[in-house]
């Protein structure tokens, strides 16, 4: 009866919905440190956050309305094999994939970036 007992709460396990992944709160930490400074110059206005089972993305914009400047998605699925940070461009090219998160913001610290109207 153990053993019988033991398949069932595999089988269980086995049915329940799989867990999402999420942004923990150093990596927010870390995504809103670098939100915050470019919100201070003008350049981004807005953000989202969303969550999946294989996926959690940040997305940054210009404005509300518009498709994302940049994408930033943890993916433990690759956390083995490039690094389970991805950094997208507005037109979904990946320009970075790292192992650290803070590594990865350090994209966004260049003086390249510069406001165009």
């Amino acid at each position: 009866m153990i053993v019988g007992n033991a398949f069932e709460r595999e089988r269980r396990a086995a049915q329940a919905a799989p867990k999402r992944v999420m942004w923990t709160r150093d990596e927010l930490a870390d995504l809103l440190n670098v939100y915050g400074r470019m919100v201070a110059a003008g350049m981004w206005r807005d953000y989202a956050i969303n969550d999946g089972r294989e996926a959690a993305g940040f997305s940054i914009f210009r404005r509300a309305s518009e498709v994302p400047l940049f994408r930033i998605d943890k993916i433990p699925a690759l956390k083995r094999k490039q690094g389970q940070y991805v950094l997208h461009a507005m037109d979904g090219r990946v320009l970075r994939r790292g192992h650290d998160l803070a590594a990865l913001m350090r994209f966004f610290d260049r003086k390249a970036f510069r406001l165009v109207d």
